[in-house]
């Protein structure tokens, strides 16, 4: 049984990271951030050519770590495969144990890393949801043909931006994510508690029944932060926490002292995780630490988070 299923269902705070594979075919280095993981979180999200970026593919990473023992979470993008590719990547997953997944559509190549790459978009993130869930009703492939040994199960998930306008449509995506199968989702970075809390409203009003976990960024600077209210759709930093992270890196050029807006960043991440925890707004958090998961524990411990 998937354990981040085991662990919503049962009532309990939910707490899952995200990891990159390596742009190249070396694991070393998310497999050490793996060790560090290990015991913090419920559950480890593997993304699947972020950004449009080419990098080894999701599966990969997510077969490596459930043989090291940890929960991997194989995210499956509607950009790079058709119907077929898709349900094979889930049966190839399924033998190896992976049970838990999340469907999304994909940023446009346009956008990453390999511009000339031909998108296919078979399926966006509903089609996935729905063709999982078909596919484990039936016990048939995407060609109604029998599944030999039967279908596997998975606990499946989807994407949400809690900060959308007209909110209307992104409320309307999410239920359609939900009747095709998505029995949890983790949303977008969420720096203002008000914003969730509004979204989490929305939601109960629609009478919309799915477990939420609210996503978390630490922010590394104020710099980065601009840049992700400029660039990254559905992202709003206040402006009060850009002029706290822009403070502490004049404090610590002043003093002599690296890594204080990093540390500020970590900090109010601890914080926010706190109070979503003991105010008990959603079912859980998911970390998106981008390339730095080793600081996830110290965040945890920080919001005072023992899984």
């Amino acid at each position: 049984m998937s354990v981040l299923k085991e662990v919503l269902e049962a009532g309990k705070f939910g707490v899952t990271a995200e990891m990159a594979p390596p742009k190249g075919y070396d694991f070393t280095e998310q497999m050490e951030a793996a060790e560090v993981l290990r015991g913090k979180v419920h559950a480890v999200n593997v993304t699947d050519m972020q950004s449009a970026c080419l990098k080894a593919t999701g599966l990969g990473l997510c077969i490596k770590l459930k043989q090291a023992g940890l929960e991997p979470i194989l995210q499956m993008t509607g950009r790079d495969r058709n119907r077929m590719a898709l349900m094979g990547d889930a049966l190839a997953a399924a033998g190896f144990g992976i049970d838990t997944m999340l469907a999304l559509t994909g940023d446009h190549p346009v956008v990453g890393d390999c511009k000339n790459t031909k998108p296919v978009y078979d399926l966006d993130s509903v089609g996935i949801l729905k063709m999982l869930s078909k596919m484990e009703e039936t016990n048939c492939d995407c060609g109604g043909n029998e599944i030999i040994g039967g279908a596997p199960k998975f606990y499946k998930g989807a994407a949400v931006t809690p900060l959308y306008e007209p909110m209307f449509l992104q409320i309307n995506k999410l239920r359609q994510k939900v009747e095709a199968g998505a029995m949890y989702v983790q949303t977008q970075g969420i720096f203002d508690l008000d914003v969730l809390k509004r979204f989490l409203e929305m939601v109960d009003k629609a009478g919309i029944k799915v477990h939420i976990m609210a996503g978390i960024i630490p922010l590394k600077g104020a710099g980065g932060a601009k840049y992700m209210n400029e660039n990254v759709p559905g992202i709003a930093v206040p402006q009060e926490m850009i002029d706290r992270l822009a403070a502490a890196a004049a404090e610590g050029k002043e003093k002599g002292i690296k890594g204080l807006p990093a540390k500020l960043g970590m900090e109010m991440a601890a914080e926010m995780i706190a109070k979503i925890k003991d105010e008990k707004l959603c079912d859980g958090v998911h970390v998106m630490a981008i390339g730095a998961e080793k600081n996830v524990p110290t965040i945890l411990d920080l919001a005072g988070i023992n899984i």
